[in-house]
């Protein structure tokens, strides 16, 4: 079993580094935007995947009216950690 906090997980943003659970809606928005110009075929098509769920995050974020990840608490925004490639899933 891992301690691994997924919302203090370090991410790349922009220019830097940061906490998944401090990624505002704006950059959700461009992560996905930036892995959806990246999906393709061959060894790119797994990139797919990766943003439809940044992408669905985006909407998840906007329902709820959460202006960053860690405002939907940290059953969700785990959940979509593991969805985003952020922690292992060793499922």
């Amino acid at each position: 079993m891992s301690d691994v906090d997924p919302l203090e997980q370090p991410v790349y943003a922009e220019r830097d580094y940061k906490p998944f659970g401090d990624f505002t809606l704006a950059e959700v928005q461009a992560r996905a935007a930036e892995l959806s110009s990246a999906a393709g075929w061959g060894p790119t098509a797994r990139v797919g995947g990766v943003a439809r769920g940044w992408s669905e995050l985006g909407r998840a974020m906007s329902a709820a009216g959460a202006t960053r990840v860690r405002d939907l608490g940290a059953a969700e925004a785990g959940a979509y950690a593991q969805r985003l490639w952020v922690v292992r899933s060793f499922l």
